[in-house]
């Protein structure tokens, strides 16, 4: 069977003025996080919470769409979360949508996210992967270097920054981490300013629990939100499926692989609604309720087969968001980062996502760049669901109901 891969690439780029000695940090990468099992429960909601607001402040590509990992973002923030003090330290934990909380707090629900959703089976396989790129020239505080290694996984490895090789052994590991989905992520030569590179990937890959049959494929209408139609091959499914539906939109959930462990959740609103509605009701607290309402149900589904990519730069984002002294060159405090007294500050926040739906699964891969520089009720009948207009999905792990991806579909 086919495999499809998503990967998640997280960067987080620390650039200074100024040099200091050639003493550089240990690079272990011994695990010594202790957590409970259950910690990531204290995030889930927060992470969740996260993509949602976003989808309503963040730009839409030329066709409209938007499509977002809320799990990388988290996890990008979490990690600068340890190297940052004060106010700024205080709005990143507001951006999270969590309770200022111990720094320690916050890095054991992350290592327990981590171990829960990674999974390595013959239809799905999940796998994070952490790394941190120092200059040699710079020092990490032992606290941010041993908490990123323990909680995150995270190798550090030090490099020269004027080495022109140096952008090909970070692009090389990305390279393997994904399983060459993403080969290259940074450009040569490096900044000669920057202080450290830090790296999360994401790397899925699943097949339907219920393929789609090729056969069934069949070029069709999909209704623009302005009116207009464009023709898209539409995928067609008649399964036993976790379904539900109330006055505002259908909903369908399709699993991967035997154990169903993960699955994309698709919400269609009524023809007498539209996409944007929805988005303006989505909260984290109707997410869950909606969530409780699935029943299984026999049905039909059909779904655009489609393939998209999704660029968008987060500054102003997570500004409108409350976070607002990581951006200014003044007032943003990572004091706890570094040995060196440079100030530092995020200047870029990015993120860029690519997904591939098909018959046999989906395919989908992000990355989020962090740079920081210097100076409803049961229906007897069986349904059924034409998505033939704009639409959201979700793709979810089901065991601790973190979203990995999600995204609104007005143009397939």
């Amino acid at each position: 069977m086919k495999k499809f891969i998503a990967s998640t690439i997280v960067i987080l780029l620390l650039t200074a003025c100024g040099t200091t000695d050639d003493d550089s940090s240990d690079s272990g990468t011994e695990n010594d996080a202790n957590f409970n099992e259950s910690d990531y429960q204290k995030i889930i909601s927060a992470n969740n919470g996260l993509g949602f607001d976003l989808l309503k402040v963040v730009d839409s590509d030329e066709n409209g769409n938007i499509f977002i990992s809320p799990t990388s973002l988290s996890m990008a923030l979490s990690m600068a979360y340890n190297g940052a003090d004060g106010e700024t330290k205080q709005e990143i934990a507001d951006t999270l949508q969590i309770e200022e909380p111990e720094v320690d707090e916050l890095n054991q629900a992350n290592a327990s996210l981590i171990s829960m959703i990674i999974d390595d089976s013959e239809q799905v396989q999940l796998d994070i992967g952490n790394s941190i790129w120092l200059n040699n020239e710079f020092h990490f505080q032992d606290d941010f270097a041993e908490n990123n290694t323990n909680y995150f996984n995270a190798e550090i490895q030090e490099i020269d920054i004027n080495d022109t090789t140096s952008a090909d052994q970070i692009n090389d590991w990305v390279k393997e981490a994904t399983n060459d989905k993403i080969d290259e992520i940074t450009d040569a030569p490096l900044d000669p300013d920057m202080v450290a590179m830090l790296i999360n990937t994401i790397y899925f890959h699943g097949s339907w629990t219920h393929p789609f049959d090729e056969d069934e494929t069949e070029e069709q209408t999909f209704h623009l939100d302005d009116g207009s139609t464009k023709d898209v091959p539409l995928m067609k499914l008649n399964e036993n499926l976790m379904y539900m539906e109330n006055d505002d939109f259908q909903a369908v959930s399709l699993p991967y692989g035997d154990d169903e462990e993960m699955s994309m959740d698709i919400f269609l609103p009524k023809e007498n609604s539209t996409l944007k509605d929805f988005q303006e009701k989505l909260t984290n607290q109707d997410w869950e309720e909606w969530k409780a309402e699935f029943q299984q149900q026999e049905g039909t589904v059909m779904l655009p087969k489609f393939q998209l990519e999704y660029e968008a730069t987060l500054n102003e984002t997570l500004e409108t968001l409350g976070m607002t002294t990581a951006f200014d060159e003044e007032k943003a405090n990572f004091e706890k980062m570094i040995e060196e007294d440079d100030p530092l500050w995020i200047t870029e926040v990015k993120q860029k996502t690519f997904i591939d739906v098909n018959e046999e699964g989906t395919e989908a891969a992000g990355s989020t760049s962090v740079e920081i520089g210097t100076t409803s009720a049961p229906i007897d009948e069986p349904f059924e669901m034409k998505v033939n207009r704009p639409f959201f999905i979700a793709i979810t792990d089901n065991e601790t109901e973190a979203i990995l991806f999600m995204g609104t579909i007005f143009s397939p």
